[in-house]
């Protein structure tokens, strides 16, 4: 876990970065009203385990579900938007921990996927999350259909991985260029990932060390990859 010292000295250089650490400290050392846009997938409260046996801290209890929604309440901007994608047999306690800080769900996503990660009563091939506001936002200038893809990432990196492809879409739909973009739980950086290839600023933070550096790892091949063909195109003008 990171200290305080070492949480300050991080947020120094602010945003475009990942921050290691428990997500309800380092927010609570952000300013109020700093982020223009958090688009995040918790654990969803399952005790989830891979075919792999990988695991996510914290999903076996909830009990850091309320102070992360109220930091991430108080560190979003008003008339601002939050995508927050949540495990639909614990949508209770989700909707008790949005309420309670202060957000009102505005749109609701349902991410379909071309496989099933669970068979029971029936397959299981979508995820959900809802589109959650603080205060009155404007709206979108070309709205998104509420019915998406969610492509297969094959989870090389983490548990849950999400594809960027998937999650570019809602960051050109609720934020502008330059806008900062806020992942919690940002697992394998797919939330960075996908700011940064919008030219939107990013801050992640993750708190297992295994998956922190693999998202770090992660971005700087996309920084070096993004940097490379500017370069390219600069010697080509």
């Amino acid at each position: 876990m990171a200290t305080n010292s070492t949480v300050r000295e991080q947020q120094s250089s602010f945003p475009n970065r990942i921050v290691q650490g428990d997500c309800i400290e380092i927010m609570q050392q952000m300013p109020a009203e700093s982020v223009d846009f958090i688009l995040t997938d918790p654990p969803y409260l399952v005790n989830y385990r891979d075919r792999t046996g990988r695991t996510l801290q914290n999903d076996r209890d909830d009990n850091w579900l309320k102070p992360a929604m109220a930091e991430a309440y108080r560190v979003l901007k008003q008339d601002r938007l939050m995508v927050c994608f949540y495990g639909w047999t614990k949508i209770d306690r989700f909707f008790a921990a949005w309420h309670g800080t202060g957000f009102h769900p505005v749109g609701h996503l349902v991410f379909c996927k071309s496989y099933s990660t669970n068979a029971r009563f029936m397959k299981y091939q979508h995820e959900q999350a809802y589109l959650l506001a603080k205060g009155n936002p404007p709206l979108p200038e070309h709205c998104i259909s509420d019915v998406r893809q969610l492509k297969y990432t094959g989870n090389a990196l983490h548990p849950t991985q999400k594809a960027v492809t998937s999650l570019i879409p809602l960051i050109r739909a609720f934020t502008l260029p330059d806008d900062i973009v806020l992942d919690p739980f940002c697992g394998s950086a797919s939330t960075c990932a996908a700011a940064l290839l919008t030219g939107r600023k990013h801050i992640g933070i993750e708190l297992d060390d295994a998956y922190y550096a693999a998202a770090s790892a992660r971005l700087d091949r996309i920084h070096q990859r993004t940097a490379a063909k500017r370069y390219a195109g600069v010697l080509a003008a």
